[in-house]
């Protein structure tokens, strides 16, 4: 990365982007799967449930498995964060997550449900099934922050579809203290509120 992404800007955690879905699928998709098991629907319940079975599995190795490559690729032409960038809290970053795509989160449950009176539970269980490939992805960046010793950071103009799109031109890094959220994008135990820099 060149030296115009070191400063001036807002970065976000790549791993809480990522991280951002997990609850507004998993446990919606929980809820969907649990009302979707009363319903007999057209296939019955024992074959929606099987058949979701199958959904969770492939949807949560699909979310998991995408763009590792370029994860990794971009992971590996880390540069080091300036000390005039600004570290995006964890908050923050979900919240315009949430706000950027509320009209899908909102339709989500309810065609889950919906669903369910062809495929009992199917809908729910796919959408659960994303929610955990999500937060295995989550993890897996948080082994590679530990590995590297540091936490990546995407700015934000670049990763408002994906920390991994073509648009994000490269990462940055700062020291594991750096930030109010843990590798992996989790919430810190003992958050340091208001750093805005850690090197």
């Amino acid at each position: 990365m060149g030296r115009g992404g070191r400063g001036g800007h807002a970065v976000a955690r790549v791993a809480v982007i990522v991280r951002a879905p997990v609850r507004w699928l998993w446990w919606p998709g929980v809820l969907a799967a649990g009302i979707g098991a009363a319903v007999p629907g057209l296939t019955g319940r024992r074959i929606g449930v099987l058949a979701g079975a199958v959904l969770f599995l492939a949807a949560a190795a699909v979310a998991f498995a995408a763009r590792r490559r370029r994860y990794a690729d971009l992971v590996r032409g880390a540069s080091r964060a300036g000390r005039s960038v600004f570290l995006q809290d964890r908050a923050v970053t979900a919240r315009l997550w949430r706000r950027a795509r509320r009209g899908r989160l909102a339709l989500a449950f309810p065609v889950a449900v919906a669903s369910s009176f062809v495929l009992p539970a199917a809908g729910g269980m796919l959408l659960a099934g994303l929610g955990a490939g999500l937060w295995a992805k989550a993890h897996w960046l948080g082994g590679l922050e530990r590995k590297a010793g540091g936490l990546l950071w995407a700015r934000t103009e670049w990763a408002k579809g994906s920390p991994a799109a073509k648009g994000v031109r490269g990462y940055l890094t700062t020291g594991l203290a750096a930030g109010d959220a843990a590798p992996g994008g989790a919430r810190r135990t003992a958050a340091r509120a208001g750093v805005s820099a850690a090197r």
